[in-house]
């Protein structure tokens, strides 16, 4: 579905990861064995994971998975990876919530035994709608699902945003909020600004996503609504099902202090994205999944809290899209797996739907 090859996702070596891991372990659990190491066809680039089981009789786990900091050679998505702050949100939400999230072991600061910081959870079994092929896509579960099968999937996908929302104490979000002032939202998108400058430093910048940024303050909400615990990087790609049951939700890396809207545009606008590319490449793609009016309406109707400013949320869920997929294509240029354009906004893999957002003539 794109013209360049499948972005690199890091220069480690998966059986040099295990024998460092073993020894680390050992350090912790002496005498453990690790077995079946292995790393998931599907590990991102923001992160790595490991898969592998511990034998030893007094482990409190045996199957794990690893979550590891990206590789600093490998021109990392984002600036910091802040593992010891994806534990304690993981670990908080397991503490306040019913969601089903892995229970997270140790957590290692030093980045001497595997060459960053990583933490140790349990593995949860089960399956993961795809990212590529999208599950927009023929030939996955998903799609070959009944539109049943999915209306169950999309209600237990919506109630998750809806119980986290609800469930999570907000005083014990609020170490999540970036350093800076004004309100939750506005912290949010002045780190995003900060992102965004980090990207470009150096290299051409996107006039696309600068009007975006300009669009985003016409939109600016008059009421901004309160903020809770955001999960961030909130959609189904992220979740682990047992049938079309959650039975893990993963990647809290950009869990946020802010209004909830900020989760449920990322959701609806996520799906949109797969949806959009599918329908570009000639098929129909699930048009009647995760639909923009269906989700505001469940939301509200589990919440109480009706969803408001969703044409901001949504914009700026593709803006910060937008600049994932432009540091990822001059990651991709700095490996030599494509050449720059010279319109740095063809980059952008969605720019002509967030041009349309900046337009007003997307939800059209």
């Amino acid at each position: 579905m794109a013209t360049a090859p499948r972005p690199r996702t890091s220069t480690r070596e998966p059986e040099e990861l295990g024998r460092r891991l073993a020894a680390w372990l050992d350090t912790r659990l002496p005498g453990a064995k690790v077995t079946n190491v292995s790393v998931p066809g599907s590990n991102g680039m923001s992160s790595e994971t490991l898969l592998f089981d511990i034998d030893h009789p007094d482990t409190p786990l045996r199957a794990c998975a690893l979550r590891l900091a990206a590789d600093p050679a490998a021109y990392s998505v984002f600036p910091t990876y802040d593992m010891p702050r994806q534990h304690r949100v993981m670990s908080l939400v397991a503490e306040h919530t019913d969601l089903p999230v892995p229970r997270v072991q140790w957590l290692e600061e030093d980045p001497g035994p595997l060459g960053a910081p990583f933490f140790v959870m349990a593995r949860a079994e089960g399956r993961v709608p795809p990212d590529v092929m999208p599950y927009t896509y023929e030939g996955n579960w998903l799609h070959a699902a009944t539109d049943a099968e999915r209306a169950e999937l999309q209600e237990a996908s919506i109630s998750l945003l809806a119980r986290l929302h609800d469930q999570f104490p907000c005083a014990e979000a609020e170490f999540l909020l970036p350093k800076g002032e004004g309100s939750p939202l506005r912290r949010h998108v002045d780190a995003q600004r900060a992102y965004y400058a980090w990207v470009v430093g150096g290299l051409a910048p996107s006039p696309l996503i600068e009007r975006a940024f300009a669009r985003l303050e016409e939109l600016w909400p008059r009421d901004e609504g309160p903020a809770v615990l955001n999960w961030g990087d909130a959609r189904i790609g992220n979740v682990i099902y047992d049938g079309f049951t959650p039975a893990a939700v993963l990647d809290w890396e950009m869990a946020a202090y802010a209004p909830r809207e900020l989760d449920l545009g990322w959701t609806v606008y996520l799906h949109r994205f797969f949806q959009d590319l599918t329908v570009g490449f000639g098929q129909p793609g699930l048009p009647d999944f995760l639909r923009r009016e269906d989700l505001e309406r469940r939301y509200a109707e589990l919440t109480g809290h009706t969803p408001r400013d969703m044409e901001f949320h949504t914009l700026y869920a593709a803006l910060r899209h937008g600049i994932v997929m432009l540091r990822i294509a001059y990651r991709q240029a700095y490996f030599g797996e494509v050449e720059i354009p010279a319109d740095p906004d063809s980059l952008i893999l969605h720019h002509a739907s967030l041009a349309a957002m900046v337009q007003g003539t997307y939800w059209e």
